[in-house]
């Protein structure tokens, strides 16, 4: 009796799969894609503000339209680091200026894993001061004449004012936050020029300059945060912001074989090094980096930004390159500000574009400015950078950069990966896979009138409509 219900058992079994086996191309594929669901959630904006991360729902069907976006989740590209902005000085000075009622509620909006929050989970900080902090400093000046080699004057205890506390803040609430540094200058005695803005660093402080950083990393790890990467150089060809500091790809390559790898390799640091950090008309200066062989295995990867060049170079350093990691790391906003046209070219040429080029991360810059662009430095600071925020006593406002990072950091977490989608010059896309297996599409119509369209997964069709000059995040 038993034998015989095992028979029958095993007799289904072989039936069931049968049938599996006889399914259609389109059967099977329905099948497959069936644990993403039936419906589909929408986020909009729209260029005049009447729609901010609005959310709807789609649902698959209808046939497929002449704009149709194929969504590939078995082509995979770069895995993706983060979303988010520069935390700098005077943006952690503005945050700890609230009341921390006001203070713990905007924290948690950015950084939680909650519906309500925009959930960023990279930031880029400075390594000293930055043009928007609200004075110039390194963590181990001298008065003139003086220099200290072995760094026994060096210290963060600046940054334990509002940046430390801020950060230890943000990790309670997101612990995997991702974390760049990066240096405006070094510290002045240092330098060919012994002032804050411009000048090169001398080549006999290239050991203590590495150990600057390696103090640096250590120091931050003591107060609980840890530093995923470094930038040896902010805009690295660019003298003329106070700070800032001049060094040409020949130098950074000799800087980093002759001092700062093997120092990170010494103390045991596991910090990314990336090189250039400077605007995407220069894919040589990291080229000629990683031509360097001796210098090149100790580099993770190149950083961009784009007010000058295109974002394709990126590709460009990729294909030169495969191996080595390319990151977005800076975009200002310029205030006042132009909402729809900046949301167009913000989504479209960087969430989009540097991801379509290979960049593992995208950031925009200053997380927070007042309402009259402060705080900044002085002779050399940006006067009129808008931030993500603007908060004025205990007021906060959401500008452009807010919504075009929140259009991918609240979809796309550390570990996603990018997939392939089909490219429309209109409709200007991109596409990843979360590590949970979520389907995440974000499209631009970057015409002025209302696009009709079709994205496809696994030969299912989804109707969309998208006004003219909004950006939309579909998830499944």
């Amino acid at each position: 009796m038993q034998f015989g219900k095992l028979y029958m058992a095993i007799l289904a079994l072989i039936i069931f799969l049968s049938c599996k086996q006889g399914l259609s191309k389109k059967e099977r594929s329905e099948a497959q894609a069936s644990d993403t669901g039936s419906e589909i959630t929408s986020y909009l904006t729209r260029g005049d503000r009447s729609a901010l991360l609005q959310k709807s729902s789609l649902s698959f069907g209808g046939s497929k339209a002449s704009k149709n976006i194929v969504v590939n989740t078995l082509e995979t590209y770069q895995e993706i680091d983060g979303f988010g902005y520069t935390l700098t000085g005077g943006s952690a000075d503005l945050i700890a200026s609230l009341s921390n009622t006001k203070q713990d509620s905007l924290l948690e909006e950015l950084f939680a894993d909650k519906e309500q929050s925009i959930r960023v989970n990279y930031l880029r900080i400075s390594i000293g001061a930055s043009d928007l902090s609200a004075t110039t400093f390194t963590y181990d000046e001298m008065p003139p004449g003086k220099t200290d080699p072995d760094l026994n004057y060096f210290s963060i205890a600046k940054e334990k004012e509002t940046l430390i506390p801020v950060l230890k803040k943000i990790l309670a609430i997101n612990p995997d936050l991702k974390i760049l540094g990066s240096p405006w200058t070094a510290p002045t005695w240092m330098k060919t020029n012994g002032a804050f803005k411009g000048g090169s660093l001398k080549k006999e402080y290239y050991a203590s300059y590495a150990q600057y950083f390696v103090k640096y990393i250590k120091e931050m790890e003591k107060e609980g945060i840890t530093i995923d990467a470094i930038t040896i150089q902010n805009e690295p060809l660019h003298p003329g912001n106070t700070p800032s500091m001049y060094m040409e790809a020949k130098d950074q390559a000799d800087f980093i074989k002759t001092a700062l790898g093997p120092a990170f390799e010494s103390a045991g640091i596991k910090t990314k090094i990336i090189v250039y950090d400077h605007n995407a008309d220069r894919p040589d200066y990291p080229l000629e980096i990683y031509a360097d062989k001796d210098a090149a295995k100790y580099v993770d990867g190149a950083a961009f930004h784009l007010y000058g060049g295109k974002i394709e170079a990126l590709s460009k350093v990729h294909e030169a390159f495969p191996d080595k990691s390319l990151y977005f790391t800076e975009q200002w906003v310029g205030g006042p500000g132009n909402f729809p046209e900046d949301l167009k070219w913000h989504v479209s040429t960087l969430v989009i574009g540097a991801t379509r080029n290979w960049s593992r991360n995208v950031l925009e810059w200053n997380l927070a400015a007042d309402a009259s662009y402060n705080p900044h430095t002085p002779d050399g600071g940006c006067t009129s950078c808008l931030g993500a925020l603007t908060i004025d006593g205990d007021r906060v406002s959401r500008n452009v950069a807010y919504y075009i990072i929140g259009h991918v950091s609240k979809f796309v977490p550390t570990g996603s990966k990018r997939i392939a989608s089909t490219w429309m010059d209109s409709l200007p896309n991109v596409a990843f896979l979360t590590p949970e297996g979520k389907r995440v599409l974000i499209v631009v119509n970057v015409e002025s009138e209302e696009q009709s369209f079709t994205f496809e997964e696994s030969e299912r069709n989804v109707p969309a409509t998208l006004p003219g000059g909004s950006v939309a995040t579909f998830v499944w």
